[in-house]
């Protein structure tokens, strides 16, 4: 008499509860984003990867959309903590340059899933919470900081919101770099980056020109591949205003 082996009881999987399952396919959601884009990730993949129907993703964020705007929203308020904390943290400029830097490959370092979604393009209904948009809220603060120093060195304030875009700019594009290439280690990135910035500050002309020949190719200004001469009133090219009292 032959005898059906004997099936092992399957032990049902316990139901998460809203709030578990929301985090589920938020993180599911992250990770998909980071490795094909908002464009290229579907609700279908997302249902597939969590092992949920479709209907699951649209009951808790109503499509594609809202999980986007919530992922980026997260890592937005992430990244502008570290980078605020940074700044509000006071100090000698130059330090608060290192510790903004740091601040940001920390960010890169801990976080690279949300780093890759930042740097994406947005879809053109998100409207607001990119990273260029933050980029552009963190140039304000430094605006006010390079304005201060501005003054102490004689240098003209006014000028000083382009040169804040310039700066966290460097940093910024410098950490999409770092992203991949991960080489130099962070910390000498971050002393790279103080070094150009902070002795580039610290050596600014007044008047700052190209040095190119547009005038030199003038007839009867110069000699071909010269330089032109000093406008009226403009500083000699030696002239450099130095560092920072305290530097």
């Amino acid at each position: 008499m032959s005898t059906e082996p004997r099936r092992t009881p399957r032990t049902p999987r316990a139901r998460m509860t809203a709030t578990q399952r929301r985090e589920q396919l938020l993180d599911v959601s992250r990770r998909l984003f980071a490795e094909k884009g908002f464009e290229q990730t579907s609700v279908e993949e997302i249902a597939a990867r969590a092992e949920v129907s479709k209907p699951v993703v649209y009951e808790h964020f109503g499509g594609k959309e809202g999980i986007y705007a919530v992922v980026v929203d997260r890592e937005i308020q992430a990244l502008t903590s570290a980078l605020t904390g940074a700044l509000d943290e006071g100090g000698h400029p130059k330090v608060m340059v290192e510790r903004s830097a740091l601040a940001l490959l920390g960010y890169i370092e801990d976080s690279e899933d949300g780093f890759r979604i930042l740097v994406r393009d947005s879809p053109v209904a998100q409207a607001t919470g990119t990273f260029s948009s933050l980029i552009g809220d963190v140039a304000t603060q430094v605006e006010h900081l390079l304005a201060e120093q501005f003054r102490k060195q004689s240098l003209d304030p006014r000028t000083a919101p382009i040169y804040a875009q310039m700066l966290v700019g460097m940093v910024a594009l410098t950490g999409q770099h770092w992203l991949d290439a991960r080489s130099p280690d962070k910390a000498d990135v971050a002393a790279a980056l103080v070094n150009l910035a902070w002795n580039g500050l610290s050596a600014m002309e007044r008047r700052p020109r190209l040095t190119t020949a547009t005038e030199a190719a003038r007839p009867g200004t110069a000699e071909p591949g010269a330089l032109p001469d000093d406008p009226p009133g403009a500083l000699p090219d030696t002239e450099a205003v130095g560092g920072p009292a305290g530097d």
